[in-house]
């Protein structure tokens, strides 16, 4: 009983994200942050960047492997399989009819217009999204770490053409590559007398 309340949660948080997803999937990571971070708590801004970093360096659509995750993670299987459900469907029904409008009223200035209303709003949202990010990563690397990595990863995406995945990728292998200098918390043996 309590997975398929789970299950139902997570079904509603990404249909709601399905629906109001204007634009595709970078523009629906702000909404998936709204629900899967604020309002349900499932995962923390931090785990939230990490699915985020690594979902962007997996082939396929980013729409729906961070709800297929999140699920999985939330709810398991059947979690996993409601998420991307919920997520997809609005997409294909909202698609059929716009494609249906549109090719039927695309003479129609405010059927043009509707379409370009959209993007300052998502333009909006991803700004603030960035920001959040970028003052975590100022928070936990600084400033000056967090300002250069910012300007390689733009110079190497958008005046190189290297695709984001490969540089993430190779943040992440750096990463995983870079020897600790300090000890995890919990190894610290207490001082004093044996």
């Amino acid at each position: 009983m309590k997975t398929r309340g789970v299950s139902g949660q997570l079904f509603w948080a990404f249909f709601r994200v399905g629906i109001f997803g204007f634009g595709g999937g970078p523009a629906m990571i702000p909404l998936v942050r709204a629900e899967v971070v604020t309002r349900h708590q499932w995962l923390t801004d931090e785990e939230f960047a990490d699915v985020l970093a690594i979902g962007n360096t997996l082939p396929g659509p980013i729409a729906t492997k961070m709800p297929g995750y999140i699920g999985y993670r939330v709810g398991g299987i059947t979690g996993c399989v409601a998420a991307v459900i919920a997520i997809i469907v609005p997409m294909i029904v909202a698609m059929i009819a716009m494609l249906g409008i549109f090719s039927r009223y695309r003479d129609v200035a405010w059927i043009r217009g509707m379409g370009q209303a959209v993007v300052p709003v998502v333009m909006v949202m991803m700004a603030q999204l960035t920001w959040d990010f970028f003052d975590k990563s100022q928070a936990s690397l600084g400033w000056l770490v967090s300002a250069v990595m910012a300007i390689i990863a733009a110079g190497l995406i958008y005046w190189l053409g290297v695709h984001p995945g490969w540089v993430v990728g190779a943040i992440l292998v750096a990463a995983l590559l870079r020897p600790s200098g300090t000890k995890p918390t919990g190894s610290k043996k207490p001082e004093g007398p044996a």
